[in-house]
Parts: structure tokens; C-alpha cells; sequence
């Protein structure tokens, strides 16, 4: 269970956020963009916060369309919740922390 925000690729996808024994927020990036640079540092913070309950990875959008195209990111940044390696909550633009939290706790188990 790490408490660090994990940086993937298309190729390690499958085994990262569809095979996870944990619900795993996929966060679509790119360099380019500002708000994602804004984001980033709450997304660490989260991972801190959430690391015994979920997992988060994080993949820039532009080397990797095979993943972007199937969960149809349209733009950045970008959130996908995934649980048992199904999409349950879709988000595009950004968010506060507080917004992010609240659609965590949404669809997270309470950990007692």
C-alpha cells in the first residue's frame, strides 16, 4: 500500500490500476497544461491522506492515448475513479481539494 502518487504508462495500465486490490484514481496530465501543475500537489496530499484505501496513479496524456481513448479524456486534467477494474466516477477540469475529497468519500469504504 504505497502513499505515494504512482506515475504509469499505457503499458502498465492493466496491472496498476485495472488488477489493483484497491479502488485507484487514475489522474490524466499533461505538462503543458496549468491547471494540472495546480493539481498535482493535491493529488500528493490525498495519496497521504487515502493511501491505506486507495491507490493513485497518475499518466501524462500525450504518450499514452491508448488509455486517454478508452476512458475518453477529452481534456485535462482529468480523474477517473476505478473500482474491481470498473469506472465509477468520471471528472474533467479542475478541482479543489475539498471537491476531490467529497467525491472520494462518495464511493470509498470507511476504514475503521
Amino acid at each position: 500500500m504505497s502513499n505515494q502518487v504512482i506515475v504509469i504508462t499505457d503499458a502498465e495500465f492493466e496491472q496498476a490500476a485495472l488488477q489493483s486490490d484497491q479502488p485507484v484514481l487514475v489522474y490524466f496530465w499533461a505538462s503543458w497544461c496549468g491547471p494540472c501543475r495546480l493539481m498535482s500537489p493535491i493529488l500528493d496530499s490525498l495519496s497521504a491522506a487515502y493511501g491505506d484505501r486507495l491507490k493513485i496513479v497518475k499518466m501524462e496524456v500525450d504518450p499514452n492515448p491508448e488509455t486517454v481513448s478508452t476512458y475518453k479524456v477529452q481534456g485535462v486534467p482529468a480523474l477517473r475513479l476505478l473500482a474491481n477494474g470498473e469506472l465509477i466516477e468520471s471528472c474533467e477540469g479542475a478541482m479543489s481539494k475539498p471537491q476531490i475529497e467529497a467525491l472520494l468519500e462518495a464511493h470509498l469504504p470507511t476504514v475503521a
